[in-house]
């Protein structure tokens, strides 16, 4: 058995025992269905969410867009400067904070809202509003409580 060990229904390390593996599944699926609906925007999945938190309220700092969607800045300053040279958004500093970067939408970005309207109805593909309303629910919760740092011992 080239050095594997025989597993039985109780071993901890089966991957249909891990928590993260359906997660790491979803998000791979996910990435591959928003693909081609967020194509023909000129936005990628992260892009996206991007849009979606400015589309609600903008301006945004760095920091809050950051902690809204579990991104550090790192991740997110090259994604930004993207999302800026394709006129999406638009960066400047806070005048009463010059270390804050502000975050707003162009018109560009305002305009495309509207060509957006069409995603999540897509993405739901005909499946029902209540039983993606639980799944959100559902999987909001396991953010919350893998986001709470007292969850994490």
């Amino acid at each position: 058995m080239s050095g594997a060990v025989a597993a039985s229904g109780d071993d901890p390390l089966l991957l249909d025992r891990q928590v993260c593996f359906p997660l790491y599944a979803a998000t791979n699926l996910l990435g591959r269905l928003y693909g081609p609906v967020l194509k023909p925007l000129g936005l990628t999945y992260p892009q996206y969410l991007v849009m979606l938190v400015l589309w609600e309220e903008e301006p945004q700092t760095v920091g809050s867009l950051g902690t809204r969607l579990y991104l550090d800045s790192g991740t997110l300053t090259p994604l930004l400067k993207r999302m800026e040279q394709a006129g999406h958004i638009s960066r400047s500093r806070d005048p009463e904070d010059e270390r804050r970067v502000m975050i707003a939408l162009t018109e560009q970005g305002r305009a495309l809202r509207a060509k957006a309207l069409h995603v999540p109805e897509t993405i739901a593909g005909g499946r029902s509003a209540e039983g993606l309303d639980a799944l959100r629910d559902g999987v909001r919760q396991l953010v919350t409580m893998l986001a709470d740092p007292a969850g994490q011992r």
